[in-house]
């Protein structure tokens, strides 16, 4: 307990600074991308350059291309994505773990696994949202029919409902036994979910999901982007180990009273 606690520490403050500073640099150092255009009456003193010629406009206005604010949100969107989908993979081993060897820890190490993935998977829709509003819609009300119709969206929010289920199913069983049995296997059927959501837009390439750097990141970008990457991985796991300490102290207590009252 002791080992996993010093671990979430560690993890945490690493995390915490490394997020600190891809978020310091997200909004002071790296190049903002361009993602359609803006019209305006005349030429402008800007350093987006002009839309390409058979894009212009004929009624005499100046069609430049439009920076990509909303963009900056990609730093962090994408490693809360990538850390849910890596800690609901540690979730579904230790689901097969508890299966084959029948172990506690096992479940407990798959259920916290589970909590994780949902702190990840709810930052990520939020993170999604936000970059969504300003980049696809002129109307914010058009949000639910335009989401439904991105593949991405729709299977990564199919893999979030999976998530929700397995705590309804986990609580509504009171059997211990039971419920880490039935647990474990809805956690591995619903992992399938997140190979899918991963793979969908290489499967359907047709979909709206944003393409922010199609050939390679200039190095403004690419910096920030890998500190938070390794920030929110360290925060998740961060996460977890604080949760596993938690729940080995609560089980060791568990075990102490039932000792006293036997």
């Amino acid at each position: 307990m002791k080992k996993e606690l010093k671990w979430a520490i560690v993890l945490a403050v690493i995390g915490g600074l490394l997020t600190t500073v891809a978020f310091v640099m997200a909004f002071t150092t790296a190049g903002v991308r361009t993602f359609g255009f803006v019209d305006t009456p005349g030429a402008v003193d800007t350093v987006y350059p002009l839309a390409p010629p058979d894009s212009q406009p004929t009624d005499g206005t100046l069609r430049y291309q439009r920076p990509w604010f909303s963009q900056k949100i990609f730093y962090f969107h994408v490693p809360l994505a990538e850390a849910s989908l890596l800690v609901f993979t540690l979730a579904a081993v230790f689901a097969v773990l508890f299966l084959i060897k029948r172990k506690k820890s096992y479940d407990t190490r798959s259920y916290v696994g589970m909590e994780t993935t949902l702190v990840f998977s709810v930052g990520t829709m939020i993170t999604g949202v936000l970059w969504t509003i300003p980049s696809w819609l002129s109307d914010w009300t058009q949000i639910v029919p335009v989401m439904m119709a991105e593949p991405r969206l729709v299977t990564y929010l199919f893999m979030l409902l999976l998530v929700v289920a397995y705590f309804v199913l986990r609580n509504s069983i009171d059997d211990e036994e039971r419920r880490a049995v039935y647990s474990s296997v809805f956690a591995i059927v619903a992992w399938l979910s997140a190979p899918i959501t991963f793979f969908i837009t290489r499967i359907n390439p047709n979909g709206q999901h944003p393409v922010v750097f199609q050939s390679g990141m200039d190095p403004s970008n690419l910096i920030p982007f890998i500190l938070g990457q390794l920030g929110m991985l360290a925060l998740g796991f961060a996460i977890y180990s604080l949760r596993i300490a938690e729940e080995s102290s609560r089980e060791a207590l568990a075990v102490i009273k039932d000792s006293f009252e036997g």
